[in-house]
């Protein structure tokens, strides 16, 4: 059976249940802050990391929000 997963931009991604999107991140070596989430298809406001379940087989739009000029 396989470990349980979800999809972040489109590669299968090892997770441990519960989980948050925070926690996926952490785990991901991501800082919340310097992201930006859509999850199943909904933008996901930086203050709702902590509080929005992740479930097996979802899925994780992130793209790094870089600074610079």
């Amino acid at each position: 059976m396989a470990a349980p997963h979800v999809i972040a931009n489109g590669r299968e991604v090892a997770a441990t249940f519960p989980c948050t999107v925070e926690q996926f991140l952490v785990a991901q070596q991501l800082l919340p802050r310097s992201v930006v989430v859509e999850h199943n298809g909904e933008a996901v406001s930086p203050s709702d990391f902590s509080q929005r379940p992740l479930q097996p087989g979802d899925r994780l739009e992130i793209v790094r929000i870089v600074a610079g000029g």
